[in-house]
């Protein structure tokens, strides 16, 4: 509860700074873009080499694969059924199965389950969302974006050389040598601040701008997200008898909200601008209630 309450500190300083004139426009991104080089990776670092493959593991990889599927199946069944554009269609497809798994999903997944649920988090967001970010998403920026935005090649290229995914092929190829006591000070140092840069920026970041016409596709896209795709992992987990922490962890990511990247490049790609924006940014707010409410069902 207590790291819970420090989440909404951070959440309100963002909001209060945002009306500041001393702090710039760009403040949010460039907080964001610190924690992205320097504290994700250190939580990554830190966190892999207590990763032990497992049936567990597995069930953290696949998860997010899951969602995927149960997205994109709802979103097209939606789409025609209310009859929406094609732009609403392409930013769904492409914002509502990928989710705030990393810089939403550390704060949280640490507030609620601790230090030890990271490790299976880093499975899900590296093996499930990062790659389905590159893979996926760039089928749908190519097929709904302006003059096929989607450049397989160079989202490739990007996601090998995100500075998370350094710092996880590092660390599972640093597993054997534990690391000495004073790197992981250090570590530990530059990754304590990755909650506080995230959440101010995500408090300096809210806004809620709705239009009419964005109200169906916006209120189908947030409840599948952050309602029924969690739900049914829940569920199908608890059909197939698996239980622990990794799968805790694997269904509280599934209910993260829309990622910010993915609404970003929505937006650069000529779609539907003011869904994709509140998408990321309606989800975000509302995450933090749906988010404990989901941790009671666990």
């Amino acid at each position: 509860m207590e790291n819970f309450i420090l989440i909404g500190v951070f959440v309100f300083l963002g909001l209060l700074f945002r009306r500041l004139s001393d702090f710039p426009a760009d403040t949010a991104q460039t907080l964001n873009m610190f924690a992205l080089y320097v504290s994700l990776p250190a939580v990554i670092l830190l966190k892999v080499p207590q990763l032990t493959l497992s049936r567990e593991t597995l069930v953290a990889a696949v998860v997010p694969w899951g969602m995927l599927l149960l997205s994109v199946a709802l979103v097209l069944w939606a789409a025609r059924l209310f009859q929406w554009s094609r732009s609403a269609t392409g930013v769904l497809l492409l914002v509502v199965p990928i989710g705030n798994t990393s810089f939403m999903g550390v704060p949280m997944v640490q507030a609620f389950f601790g230090g030890t649920g990271i490790p299976f988090l880093i499975i899900y967001d590296q093996i499930g969302t990062m790659l389905i970010f590159v893979t996926y998403g760039s089928l749908i920026l190519a097929m709904y974006g302006r003059k096929g935005s989607g450049n397989f090649a160079a989202m490739a290229r990007r996601a090998l050389f995100f500075p998370p995914t350094v710092a996880l092929l590092i660390g599972l190829v640093l597993r054997q040598w534990p690391y000495p006591a004073s790197m992981v000070k250090i570590l530990e140092g530059i990754a304590a601040t990755l909650t506080p840069l995230v959440m101010t920026a995500i408090g300096f970041q809210m806004r809620l701008r709705l239009q009419p016409t964005t109200l169906a596709p916006l209120g189908v896209g947030l409840a599948v997200k952050l309602v029924f795709a969690p739900l049914v992992a829940l569920l199908i987990c608890r059909l197939f008898g698996l239980q622990g922490l990794a799968t805790d962890v694997a269904v509280f990511e599934a209910g993260m909200p829309p990622m910010v990247t993915a609404s970003a490049l929505a937006v650069a790609a000529g779609m539907n601008a003011e869904l994709a924006v509140a998408l990321a940014g309606l989800g975000i707010i509302l995450a933090f209630a749906t988010l404990p409410l989901l941790y009671l069902f666990i």
